[in-house]
């Protein structure tokens, strides 16, 4: 008798039971309710007790039919409804006990049943009364002696507790270890008040076609007692403008909204109408205001306003202003309305201080690798910073306000830092005694896949290393690129092959050639090149044999600044994903130490670099950032050789400025963020036992010797046969066999064994158990 349910079956069976000694069987049992209060139970103890039927219209898959049917019932014509053995249960709907009584007056159609209280008996309390819910439950007479409250609230959700079918399998213990109120009927019948009253907000009407009379009758009370609200007199604006203040028991209905907002999707517009009470000072009001959306609204118009003014100001000015509205803005950042996308000024504000406070310190030294130096150890924060500025907004109004105030910090930082190292460079005569990457000139190691990724500055690198974390051990370093820093020379000066490429003085497109026989480094001579080095040349998706060495290429970081310009910032990480899928794919096939390498860096302003002069019949060819002199031309301070070929002399651009108008994006000049280029070295580690994916395909037995087919990409697995899957002691084999093409041959030793309930366990390389599914030693 664990459940009210098995109560009242138990209760109903014992009514039945009589001294067969003295007195008959009965030929059924008669379920009087006049008010019809059981009526919502009879589907789901129809289930379990067999003979159950109903007074109602001829329905007999419903177990429903009229009193002369019920009667064949009793009669055993209806067997497939009242199996052999079982007795019949008859329950009266709107009949009492005195209507079967009163034969003289008992409706015609329900006269076939009035013999019956002769040869059944009741099911009813001892006083003869009819059971209503309430009585089985307190009455200790037959009933479950529990205690009910007795006020009207109680039986009436009672009711509705029982129709809604939340109360049949409840525990009679725990029935008993406590009072039945409104209160906890009600808590039965709409567990989750608070989310309720979301959902409402969200869709009225939907709501409550979806819940129901009874559910949306509690709803209604809860709603009442809980929240102090009525949703039909009061309304949704009424219910939006407490969410907003989510002041009392208010604040866990906000808090569930703050967490879930997606859910409700609607909610935010009714909050939308709500207007904010008259505001104080923001510090004071900041928490009495964050709920509130038209607030958040307001503010991000006045910081597009002061951060479009910060374009007319000087640097100082300009870093001041941004960190005096980092002071009143910042807190918004912890609101709801920024997590929902809805703060991108504020978002950006953040990053915008972080430009401002960052960018009063400049690169260090006196010498370029001294200036390389101090840029590693914090300068690339600040183009870092920069980069999230521009990612953190969408629209074309918040794109010019937060470029302006970026501009009018930023642009001063990077002119004086690329100063810094052009000056370094005029002393030292160039970049030439800084030499190649670490072990660029060498041919790789065994084992070692070389990842040549176009455009990947320093400052990104950092976050592609974050992201390479997971995967292994990540080692980031910088080095030199060559001079311009362009695709077509750097990507040579940067592969396991640069000591076979050359320059000659006739190129002005800086594309080097062949040392060997002179020809151009097209792609193809370029990969022929690799090839002859034993180095293989992998396209995109080719994985190669991770026993060599090899060289791919990914990402296209490049391409997509000089096509997009500052929405490369916006687009950063779709950029990167492309990386890391091809680097996840080389994983995957095999290789456990890749090396990514890149040509150059870049420059990214909004706005546009700074326009440079330089006259047109000195040059043989111009770029953005630098040009080819020609033979004749007297050249400018910053003028050095081609890193492939000193006879070609290159200008570049003084400071961060460009030889062509308008352009946002651009490289090929003397600057940090062009020339100090990245090398990561990533060390792939062994997944974890819990990461590697296993699927056992098949297990055949032929006698004692057993083939397990097993579908895996990890390696170093092996396969074992015990009868305890975690314990190694257990095994059945005389040792474990690692997997040969998927497959792994094993054989039982000990005859005894044939029959026997075993488990196939996939080990990963640590021992641990990634996969085992049973079998029997021998079996098919």
């Amino acid at each position: 008798m664990s459940t009210l349910k098995q109560a009242l079956l138990h209760s109903l069976a014992a009514s039945a039971k009589v001294n067969s000694s003295v007195l008959a069987r009965p030929a059924a049992i008669l379920w009087t309710d006049a008010e019809s209060v059981w009526r919502p139970v009879f589907p789901a103890l129809r289930q379990d007790l067999p003979g159950l039927l109903q007074l109602g219209t001829f329905n007999p898959e419903q177990a429903q039919g009229p009193a002369i049917w019920l009667k064949c019932a009793v009669g055993g014509q209806l067997p497939e409804l009242v199996p052999d053995g079982h007795l019949c249960v008859i329950y009266l709907p709107g009949i009492s006990r005195a209507d079967l009584r009163a034969i003289e007056s008992c409706p015609r159609d329900l006269q076939p049943l009035a013999e019956l209280q002769y040869r059944g008996v009741f099911w009813s309390q001892l006083n003869g009364k009819d059971w209503t819910i309430n009585a089985f439950l307190t009455s200790r007479n037959g009933g479950l002696g529990l205690d009910v409250a007795q006020d009207k609230a109680t039986q009436e959700a009672l009711g509705q507790a029982l129709a809604a079918g939340v109360l049949l399998d409840r525990s009679v213990q725990e029935l008993k270890g406590r009072q039945i109120n409104a209160e906890w009927l009600h808590s039965l019948l709409a567990p989750n008040p608070t989310r309720d009253l979301l959902v409402w907000m969200d869709d009225p009407d939907a709501a409550q076609a979806l819940w129901g009379s009874t559910r949306w009758d509690v709803f209604l009370k809860r709603c009442k007692a809980d929240f102090g609200f009525h949703p039909v007199s009061d309304g949704p604006l009424a219910a939006a403008e407490r969410l907003a203040r989510g002041d009392g028991k208010w604040s866990a209905v906000a808090e569930l909204y703050r967490d879930s907002f997606a859910s409700f999707s609607k909610v935010y517009a009714l909050l939308l109408k709500v207007a904010p009470p008259p505001q104080q000072d923001l510090f004071d009001a900041a928490s009495k205001l964050a709920g509130y959306p038209q607030v958040n609204e307001q503010k991000e118009e006045a910081l597009r306003y002061a951060l479009a003014a910060c374009g007319a100001m000087t640097a100082d000015q300009a870093r001041a202003a941004i960190l005096a509205a980092e002071q009143g803005h910042g807190l918004r950042r912890d609101w709801l309305w920024t997590r929902m996308g809805l703060s991108p000024l504020g978002v950006a504000l953040g990053h915008l201080a972080e430009v401002a406070s960052r960018s009063a310190q400049l690169p260090a030294g006196s010498v370029p690798d001294q200036l390389a130096q101090s840029y590693q150890d914090s300068g690339w924060q600040v183009d870092a910073a920069a980069l999230r500025v521009l990612g953190a907004v969408q629209t074309k109004t918040d794109l010019d306000a937060v470029s302006a105030a970026l501009r009018a910090v930023y642009l001063p930082w990077i002119e004086e830092s690329a100063r810094r190292l052009q000056t370094a460079l005029m002393a030292s005569g160039g970049l030439s005694a800084a030499g190649k990457a670490p072990d660029c000139t060498n041919v790789p190691a065994a084992g070692v896949c070389t990842v040549f990724v176009d455009g990947l500055r320093y400052d990104v690198a950092v976050a592609l290393k974050e992201r390479l974390a997971v995967t292994g051990k990540v080692e980031l370093a910088a080095c030199w690129t060559s001079l311009p820093s362009v695709t077509a020379s750097g990507k040579a000066w940067c592969s396991p092959v640069a000591h076979l490429v050359s320059g000659d003085p006739t190129d002005q497109g800086f594309e080097p050639r062949v040392a060997a026989d002179g020809k151009p480094l097209s792609g193809h001579h370029f990969r022929k090149l690799l090839a002859d080095s034993g180095i293989q040349p992998l396209d995109t998706h080719e994985t190669g044999d991770p026993s060599g060495r090899a060289w791919t290429e990914a990402g296209d970081l490049d391409h997509y600044g000089h096509a997009h310009g500052v929405r490369l910032a916006r687009d950063l990480d779709a950029q990167l994903a492309q990386v890391l899928e091809r680097i996840c794919e080389l994983q995957q096939a095999g290789w456990k130490h890749l090396r990514i390498v890149t040509d150059h860096g870049w420059l990214l302003m909004p706005g546009g670099l700074p326009k440079s002069e330089l006259a047109t019949h000195e040059t043989e060819t111009k770029w953005g950032r630098c040009a080819v002199l020609k033979d004749n031309a007297h050249g400018t301070p910053l003028t050095f050789g081609w890193s492939w070929c000193d006879a070609v002399q290159v200008a570049y651009a003084p400071g961060v400025s460009c030889f062509i108008a308008g352009i946002d994006y651009a490289h090929g000049g003397l600057s940090l963020q062009e020339c100090l280029v990245p090398v990561l070295s990533l060390e792939v580690e062994r997944a974890a036992a819990a990461d590697v994916k296993v699927d056992i395909r098949a297990v055949t037995w032929k006698g004692l010797r057993c083939l397990v087919e097993v579908e895996t990409m990890a390696e170093g697995l092996t396969v074992d046969i015990r009868t305890k899957a975690a314990l190694a002691s257990t095994s059945l084999v005389a040792s474990r066999k690692g997997l040969d093409g998927g497959k792994a041959n094993l054989a039982v030793a000990d005859d005894d064994q044939e029959g026997s309930a075993a488990v196939v366990v996939v080990l990963s390389p640590g021992g641990e158990v990634v996969q085992k599914v049973a079998t029997t030693v021998g079996g098919s």
